[in-house]
């Protein structure tokens, strides 16, 4: 495909667009400077925030400008978009550090240092000399109140209420726009389906300034939901975030494998680079081969290389692989740490015991009878290797570099005992 809208179509990224043929013309002819923002409501984004950013990239490898806007100054405010309530002010020093770590996800994920045809902006650059009087006189005049009144993002929240506060984002977020294009010659903005009035506002803003006749676009991005019907990216515990300190890579590679048959083809499409050659061979092997899960398996190593790294993905693998096995006396301890995170934990500083007394110690075992019977049944491990010796002694030769030991139970039922010191 030599046109970037038909690679969007094809993996059917787009939901909206101002003027479809006019930026299908465009681009055929024109490197094209394009942006989508994200405000620091958090110190890291989740999954659903990739989408856009995703078109992104897609965007700069058919040759065109992506420009990536951390919202300094929206974030103070609040986006209302998608929202029943008034989101709570956070502190300047707040938003400030969340503009900090978003900067760095970012440069992170999009090599920006290295790379002179992605560049990074911050709105509050643009915005915080900005007197009031200059706000109502320069942009404020260009808002009609009905119209405003008129966008889903407003009308929505009309009978719940919303602050002037709130009301006041769509012109910041316009203003953005207009800055972007008068400044960098940035000539559309893309965003999630829930932005549609935000970025059809910045475009009334730039004709008013700039005329009629300003060439300029929006498109957004598809809502992603689920086969079942619910949104993408949550799980029983949560977001999915991209710090891995908040979702760790095991986890985050986790959280891909076991995608549906039903979502994982609209995934691959979304969020990979693979080619429509390779997805439709995949396409193929779910339909024919659904139980090797080839396809998840490809989404989750994409994913998992492109957040994290190859070093992070092979650590999950390692781990994914040493808990179907139970051959865990390979994983290093960070793998351990990782990958046992949510699973039950005790800590003890009690070694050189008997394994009988040692398990009922912590509570691994109910009764000394119960101890004995599954260590002769062999249905006791310790790191991988099973212990069938009643005499057996827990010492820290034991342990992983002093640290974790693992005790298995049966063929699934894990404990890591964390070692602390006397």
């Amino acid at each position: 495909m030599t046109n970037i809208i038909d690679e969007l179509e094809w993996r059917g990224a787009i939901n909206q667009q101002t003027d479809s043929e006019g930026l299908r013309e465009y681009v055929e002819t024109n490197s094209i400077s394009l942006y989508c923002g994200v405000d620091p409501t958090g110190d890291s984004m989740h999954i659903g925030h990739l989408i856009p950013f995703m078109m992104l990239k897609r965007f700069q490898a058919f040759g065109h400008h992506p420009f990536i806007l951390i919202g300094g100054a929206t974030g103070t405010i609040g986006d209302p978009s998608g929202r029943t309530t008034e989101r709570q002010l956070q502190t300047m020093e707040t938003v400030q550090h969340n503009v900090d770590s978003l900067t760095r996800q970012m440069e992170k994920l999009f090599a920006v240092d290295t790379d002179n045809t992605l560049t990074l902006v911050n709105n509050y650059d643009w915005t915080h000399n900005l007197t009031l009087l200059d706000f109502l006189r320069d942009f404020g005049k260009f808002f009609n109140i009905n119209t405003m009144l008129a966008k889903d993002i407003v009308a929505s929240r009309l009978e719940t209420g919303i602050s002037f506060t709130e009301f006041t984002y769509q012109i910041l977020q316009s203003m953005d726009f207009l800055h972007l294009f008068q400044n960098n010659n940035v000539r559309m903005q893309i965003g999630g389906a829930d932005q549609w009035g935000n970025i059809t506002a910045g475009l009334d803003l730039i004709r008013k300034k700039e005329g009629a006749d300003a060439k300029a676009f929006g498109l957004t991005i598809p809502l992603m939901l689920k086969a079942d019907g619910t949104k993408f990216g949550k799980t029983a515990g949560g977001a999915v975030w991209l710090d891995p300190e908040k979702t760790t890579p095991y986890e985050f590679y986790q959280f891909w494998v076991n995608q549906d048959d039903r979502d994982v083809i609209k995934y691959l499409k979304f969020f990979t680079f693979l080619t429509k050659e390779e997805i439709d061979a995949l396409e193929v092997k779910v339909e024919t081969e659904p139980h090797l899960r080839e396809a998840q398996r490809v989404l989750a190593a994409e994913m998992t290389k492109f957040v994290h790294s190859e070093e992070d993905l092979n650590d999950a693998l390692a781990i994914s692989e040493a808990l179907f096995s139970g051959n865990v006396k390979n994983l290093t301890s960070k793998q351990i740490e990782e990958g046992f995170k949510n699973m039950p934990t005790v800590e003890t500083e009690i070694l050189d015991q008997n394994l009988v007394d040692w398990l009922i110690e912590l509570g691994i075992e109910p009764s000394k009878r119960q101890a004995r019977e599954d260590i002769s049944n062999g249905a006791i491990s310790i790191n991988g290797d099973r212990i069938k010796e009643l005499d057996f002694i827990v010492t820290a030769e034991h342990s992983f570099d002093g640290k974790f030991i693992i005790v298995r139970k049966g063929k699934k039922q894990y404990t890591l005992v964390k070692l602390i010191s006397k």
